[in-house]
């Protein structure tokens, strides 16, 4: 139905007959829309043209949507048109978070290795909780799927605490792309600072101090901040390199907040002796929310595109036939548990994505943000935007969070006032805590009723009766 042509439209080529885009005019305004998302942080307040057309508070509210609608659309690959419950999505996520963070600050990945990786190991555990799809399915597969949810934050608080900081809040590094440009290399000598300004919100310096020809106890290297303070080792813009028996021989420092850095160097022994160099570079960081938003936003279109595009191959055609009737599918010599297993991995590898994102976009994770009412968050958009349709996740995402962000807050002080005089009887503290709630229910509820299969399909149906008008009918 998506792909039906205009009235007085027809295809001549089974390219045309293939294609997404049907139309000049429809690949022309997709390609718009595209480019209208990229403008907007340009005419933001922090933008680099100064305009105050855009609140800031929309640039971060469009890159959360994003970062959900891949959530989503992964949910949507295995929900929606493998027609495989799965209740432990955001534990997904959170593998693929703290993954990359750990990636990030334990290996020395940079946010382009930690991603990919991320993804694939989350996709090897989604597998592993697919497996219990080749015996049950629907309810008894939730319930199976329900164990992630429980086992994997678990795991991340107690056995890997160490590396997940448990409950406490872990920092991410931000993304950068460099250093690319070198424009400073000085010698520096025992007890004699080496002051410097560095610092900027896009283009950081990448300070670097390394150690050669070092007789003795090796010397302690300190780095000082704008602010005064030096820097520890476990500073989360820090890299430190030790040699086989543990000495400092170097470090690396990003260094973002504009002031005065200084390096100074002292050797342990009056009889040690060193040679020591410090060299700065430019970078290019993504540290802001206006940088993350062209990762994060061409990366969200980039994969729904591709998510569309796997429902067209043989593995999209499988899913679906297994969705519809599993036995008939395998009566056809479809494997039913592969495709079943390939679905879970799918979905996992965008929860993946997702999870990794969204720990570079808030430098800072938090096991409270993967928990089950997040999953349960996350199927309650696939059904009010559409399950089973390419646009579903977008519109669910975007429903929800706007009325999360927009709708309840504004309704929020009227409820607040006029409630408690319908129900006198009940504490006003209790009214107001359930407002949220009882608003983001009573819209999954009339979205059930009146719209079952949600958004996206409404809007199919508008797009085919003004694609055939005036012949409606």
């Amino acid at each position: 139905m998506a792909n039906i042509n205009p009235a007085g439209v027809f295809d001549t080529t089974y390219e045309e007959d293939m294609s997404i885009d049907r139309t000049r005019r429809h690949k022309l305004w997709k390609n718009l829309a595209f480019l209208a998302l990229l403008l907007v942080p340009l005419l933001s307040v922090s933008g680099p043209l100064g305009l105050k057309l855009i609140s800031d508070q929309y640039i971060g509210l469009v890159a959360r949507v994003s970062i959900f609608v891949i959530a989503v659309q992964g949910l949507n690959l295995l929900v929606g048109y493998t027609g495989q419950m799965s209740l432990g999505h955001a534990a997904f996520m959170g593998v693929g978070a703290y993954a990359s963070a750990i990636f990030a600050r334990e290996l020395g990945f940079t946010f382009w290795t930690a991603l990919p990786l991320s993804a694939l190991l989350t996709g090897v555990i989604g597998l592993a909780f697919g497996l219990p799809s080749l015996r049950v399915k629907g309810f008894y597969l939730a319930m199976a799927t329900l164990a992630a949810q429980f086992i994997i934050p678990w795991v991340l608080r107690y056995p890997l605490e160490d590396l997940t900081g448990g409950t406490r809040p872990l920092s991410v590094p931000a993304p950068i792309i460099g250093p690319f440009l070198s424009y400073a290399d000085d010698k520096i000598s025992d007890g004699e600072p080496l002051a410097f300004q560095a610092g900027d919100p896009y283009f950081v310096d990448v300070i670097s101090v390394r150690l050669a020809a070092v007789s003795g106890a090796y010397p302690v290297i300190e780095l000082v901040s704008p602010s005064g303070d030096v820097l520890p080792r476990g500073d989360i813009n820090m890299t430190v390199y030790e040699d086989e028996a543990g000495n400092l021989t170097g470090l690396s420092y990003i260094a973002s907040k504009a002031g005065e850095y200084r390096v100074a160097i002292v050797a342990a022994e009056a009889t040690s002796s060193f040679e020591a160099r410090v060299s700065r570079g430019k970078a290019l960081s993504f540290a802001t929310d206006i940088a993350m938003y062209y990762i994060i936003v061409p990366l969200s279109v980039l994969l729904m595109f591709l998510a569309r595009n796997i429902i067209r191959t043989r593995t999209g055609r499988a899913f679906i036939s297994v969705r519809d009737n599993d036995l008939a599918a395998e009566l056809l010599g479809i494997n039913v548990f592969t495709y079943k297993l390939r679905a879970f991995f799918l979905s996992a590898v965008y929860a993946g994505i997702a999870g990794c994102l969204l720990a570079f976009e808030r430098n800072s994770l938090s096991l409270d943000m993967f928990q089950l009412d997040v999953s349960i968050e996350m199927l309650a958009m696939l059904i009010i935007g559409g399950a089973g349709y390419p646009l579903g996740a977008l519109f669910g995402v975007a429903f929800i969070r706007l009325l999360q962000e927009a709708a309840i807050p504004a309704l929020r002080p009227w409820l607040a006032d006029w409630l408690p005089q319908i129900f006198p009887f009940i504490d006003p503290v209790n009214i107001t805590s359930a407002i949220n709630p009882i608003l983001f229910g009573g819209a999954l509820i009339i979205f059930l009723v009146l719209e079952p299969r949600g958004i996206a399909h409404r809007w199919e149906v508008f797009k085919v009766a003004w694609k055939i008008r005036p012949y409606s009918y």
